[in-house]
């Protein structure tokens, strides 16, 4: 990746800047059980990038009951900040991070709440870094839709075509590549 190609960098934080998805899906695991619904770990990361709430409101209708999307999103949150302890850091892409932070505008784009983002980035140490973090609470849309992400290059200034997006799931990359980023596929780095 030659850095001078782009103006912005974008990132998402679950998976990408934060390894917290084994704490996030033994959290799903034992909210979906409490409702009868079995939620695998393979159907957990087809959907990576997804909002809380949409996650809830699938698996129901896949389920073929009525869940209060909201109300178990919630549930499912704040069992996750009890496990919040067991989250790390992403070395290959914080380096990336580190390298581009003085230079270029940066920012976040997560399909996770702001507390829960604030809360990861904040244990990992590099809350501070980004300028902006753009959340599912600040977008209409969720991934696979590019709202999010263009939502962040316009925070940061930079148009969307002139970022480089990191994501760890395909509909994350998928959400960049519609907003017209260039796209880093973490799980190949």
């Amino acid at each position: 990746m030659n850095k001078k190609e782009f103006r912005g960098y974008i990132f998402d934080c679950d998976g990408t800047l934060v390894d917290s998805m084994p704490a996030h899906y033994a959290a799903w695991n034992e909210i979906m059980l409490n409702y009868g619904v079995q939620f695998t770990e393979k159907r957990f990361y087809e959907l990576g990038g997804v909002s809380s709430d949409k996650i809830v409101a699938k698996l129901a209708e896949e389920a073929g009951i009525v869940l209060d999307a909201d109300a178990v999103s919630q549930e499912k949150e704040a069992l996750f900040l009890t496990k919040v302890h067991l989250v790390e850091p992403m070395s290959k892409v914080i380096q990336i991070v580190e390298e581009v932070r003085n230079n270029f505008p940066i920012a976040v784009a997560t399909g996770s709440t702001r507390e829960i983002a604030e809360i990861e980035l904040k244990k990992i140490g590099v809350y501070s870094w980004f300028q902006v973090i753009v959340t599912s609470e600040d977008v209409k849309r969720g991934k696979p839709f590019p709202d999010i992400y263009l939502e962040a290059a316009k925070r940061i200034g930079v148009p969307a075509k002139e970022c480089c997006a990191f994501e760890d799931t395909d509909l994350g990359l998928e959400a960049a590549e519609a907003a017209g980023m260039a796209v880093v596929d973490i799980r190949k780095i």
